[in-house]
């Protein structure tokens, strides 16, 4: 009966088999996948942040479990964009997935200069703009605090990527999520993700420091479903409903239960992220599940659950 449901889903101008993506930053590029799951059956892939130039990242301890989550700092440690096109991409345009190259930068430049060299790479489907990175032009504040800023960076790399969808992820850490889904979406964002993690610290009782090097992490995993869930409904509900925007929700997900209300909450499809690390092939199973729950309460098509909270 499952083979009668239909899970795809429009998100912005592509044509998904089902909602079920990876996160970024969990995943590696593609490859680091193949031995757990076929990643082709996901409706979409993010690859780890990729910057112009090599990062080494953050000196180590840079992950750590806790309650519910983990921390992580691993400071966006990456191969580079000139590794990346060399080693990365004639993988990744093996895959059928559609693919989005998760963006970071430390100036608009930066952003504009990577986004640049791929928006003319076939293999690529979009970009995800990460604007929690700190903005050294200005002092060291995220990028994705500041409307102004969204609005400008949003602005700058949409006009680089050219016919690929771009889709800009969001920090909680903001006053009010809205202001901010707003300025990237008038400054021509395709599609938002929510969202990202949150500053946090766990500190060693023993030496009394922080146990991660970098002192404070971003938090992530089920203990901030709830929260991300609560997002995802406020953004669906004050900016994109009405303008048709998707919403790729994430935060916490593990289950096809946690992708259901990710959806309901009014997310187009979903990402999914530090279960990756916990069950590498948890997103399959997901995808499964999804069907199982359509079945069972005889929906035909998921998209009917999009923004369906009651």
């Amino acid at each position: 009966m499952s083979e009668l449901i239909d899970v795809s889903v429009e998100f912005s101008r592509l044509k998904l088999a089902n909602p079920v993506f990876t996160a970024s930053g969990t995943c590696g590029y593609a490859d680091e996948l193949a031995d757990f799951t076929n990643v082709n059956q996901l409706g979409g892939f993010i690859t780890k942040s990729i910057t112009a130039k090599l990062r080494q990242g953050n000196d180590t301890p840079r992950v750590v479990e806790t309650d519910s989550g983990m921390l992580n700092a691993i400071g966006l440690a990456n191969i580079g964009l000139d590794a990346f096109i060399q080693e990365k991409l004639p993988i990744i345009a093996k895959l059928t997935v559609p693919v989005f190259v998760n963006v970071a930068g430390e100036t608009i430049d930066d952003y504009v200069a990577v986004v640049q060299r791929l928006a003319t790479e076939q293999a690529i489907a979009g970009f995800e703009l990460n604007i929690s990175c700190p903005n050294v032009a200005k002092g060291g504040l995220s990028f994705g605090t500041d409307p102004a800023q969204v609005t400008e960076i949003t602005s700058a790399v949409k006009q680089a990527a050219g016919e690929k969808v771009l889709m800009v992820k969001l920090s909680p850490c903001v006053t009010d999520i809205s202001v901010i889904a707003r300025a990237a979406v008038e400054a021509g964002a395709d599609a938002l993700s929510l969202i990202n993690t949150f500053t946090a610290m766990v500190i060693d009782i023993e030496t009394r420091k922080p146990v991660l090097a970098n002192k404070t992490g971003g938090l992530s995993g089920p203990v901030i479903k709830p929260i991300a869930v609560y997002l995802v409904n406020k953004v669906y509900n004050e900016v994109t409903k009405e303008r048709g925007i998707p919403i790729l929700g994430l935060g916490g997900i593990r289950t096809a239960s946690d992708a259901v209300e990710f959806i309901i909450a009014g997310a187009t499809a979903v990402a999914v992220g530090t279960a990756n690390f916990v069950e590498p092939n948890c997103t399959t199973k997901i995808i499964e599940g999804l069907k199982r729950y359509c079945t069972s309460h005889n929906i035909t098509n998921i998209k009917e659950l999009i923004g369906s909270l009651g």
